[in-house]
């Protein structure tokens, strides 16, 4: 009996190592969440926003689970198959963003960053925010932490100072963490200060070589800095779309010039000060494949880089994975795209949700992240040459705040899928993009889009179960079991 004991022991330990060999390891999060036992009587709740957007993230009727396939078209959700971990959905809390929300009275306030960022019933649960290291072009003005008169340098960095973002970025964001303490922080700079590089100007130029390890000292000093205010920088980009020239502020810094920034100042300075904020290569377009892909093939770079961030102003969100099939040691992040203003409500949805909700985490990155959290109705805080027609996910106007089509575009992910979700396996249906989670909860999300011109009726499948489901022309919907 103890010999026969043994051996199905050791069958059973077989089949377990075989079912856990063909799902990819994520150092992030070992302990998997569990794989729970789908039955009839499980429901699917439904979450739904139809294209003309009178139906906005409102839950539908719950669907239930049959043993037989009543439809020609069928999803099926596999959760053994595990890809990437996810570190979230969420936006850019651009200093006007910030400067808008921190106006409203205190009790709006504090419901909104809630709604905005908690975890109840009423919350969109957003999990990952990018803001700017000094000005974007979506602060009210231009400014550096250490800004110094025309011809003048301070290379000791003594007149450091946080400076302008104490007034209402780093306020709002103390009451995000008292919400949600977990939240990611992505930081990235619109230009390094003025008189660090070959123009002067805070348009266009390029960082001297001569200030790369001030340059390198300063971003450190940025993440101590916010580190003292209680605030963790999770991860930094080097330079916001280092090939655009013509936003305020903004600089070029070329491929080449970035992995020598990396390999000989930023890189030793980060370990030197024991800093462990993640740097991420890029930031800019899908089109320029050949940026980022030169500097993670060169390994003295490469060693300080955790991955590659992508905008889609230009090219194909397919090249994430391209980059990553080139590097799988590497990740890959989306962390920026616009709404233009004033907006079409049905072809944004459509296009933001296929290409950013859908195709990013497909193509393997780990956030999804759109453009300014909130604008006021004339689409300002910006620049002087900043962005005129960025449409933030909020419009906030006095004590009126209005929730355009980005919120529910992220919040049909965030509001489902937080950190440390995996994206697991779901076929591609002709005219039904979509994309999985298995969350750390065991939670099952489907996010189906509809890009037909027609009702579509399809089935989802998990193991040997199926709901019946139907999505009209252009709506999208999230699916949790």
């Amino acid at each position: 009996m103890k010999k026969l004991c043994k051996y199905f022991l050791l069958i059973n330990c077989m089949i377990l190592a075989m079912s856990c060999s063909s799902a990819q390891k994520s150092p992030e999060m070992p302990n998997r969440p569990p794989n729970t036992v789908v039955n009839l009587k499980d429901s699917i709740s439904v979450w739904l926003t139809n294209a003309n957007g009178s139906v906005r993230l409102q839950q539908q009727t719950p669907l239930y689970f049959d043993t037989v396939n009543k439809t020609n078209f069928i999803i099926v959700v596999d959760s053994l198959q595990r890809y990437q971990t996810m570190d979230g959905f969420g936006y850019t809390l651009t200093g006007g963003s910030a400067t808008l929300i921190n106006q409203l009275p205190n009790t709006q306030k504090t419901a909104l960053l809630k709604e905005l960022f908690g975890h109840d019933a009423n919350s969109i649960g957003i999990s990952y925010l990018r803001i700017s290291i000094g000005a974007s072009d979506l602060n009210s003005s231009v400014f550096s932490y250490d800004d110094m008169p025309a011809g003048q340098t301070d290379t000791a960095l003594s007149k450091f100072s946080l400076g302008a973002d104490t007034v209402d970025l780093i306020p709002v964001l103390k009451t995000i963490l008292q919400i949600n303490p977990s939240i990611k922080i992505l930081g990235s700079p619109w230009s390094a200060p003025a008189w660090m590089k070959d123009n002067g100007s805070t348009i266009g130029g390029s960082l001297l070589p001569a200030y790369y390890p001030v340059y390198a000292k300063y971003l450190a000093k940025y993440i101590q800095a916010m580190q003292q205010q209680g605030i963790t920088v999770h991860a930094i980009t080097i330079q916001n779309e280092p090939l655009n020239p013509n936003n305020n502020p903004s600089m070029v810094m070329q491929a080449a010039d970035q992995a020598n920034f990396i390999q000989n100042a930023l890189g030793t300075v980060f370990k030197n000060e024991n800093i462990t904020t993640k740097i991420l290569l890029y930031d800019h377009n899908c089109d320029r494949l050949d940026y980022p892909i030169a500097i993670l093939n060169n390994p003295a770079a490469a060693q300080y880089v955790d991955g590659s961030a992508f905008h889609l102003y230009a090219g194909n969100i397919n090249a994430l994975a391209q980059v990553h099939d080139a590097f799988p040691d590497k990740n890959v992040y989306f962390t920026e795209q616009w709404v233009g203003a004033p907006g079409d409500f049905p072809s944004n949805l459509t296009w933001h949700v296929e290409n950013l909700i859908i195709g990013a985490p497909r193509n393997w990155s780990k956030t999804v992240l759109e453009w300014n959290l909130a604008a006021d109705a004339q689409y300002e805080p910006h620049t002087p040459g900043g962005c005129t027609q960025c449409l933030g996910a909020l419009t906030i106007q006095g004590n009126t705040v209005i929730r355009n089509v980005a919120y529910y575009i992220i919040a049909h992910a965030s509001k489902f899928v937080p950190y440390g979700s995996y994206r697991i396996a779901s076929n591609m249906v002709n005219g039904l993009p979509n994309v999985a989670f298995l969350t750390p909860a065991g939670k099952k999300v489907l996010i189906v889009l509809n890009t037909t011109a027609t009702t579509q009726a399809f089935g989802i499948q998990f193991k040997n179960l199926f709901a019946p489901a139907a999505l009209a022309s252009g709506d999208v919907a999230t699916y949790v079991w």
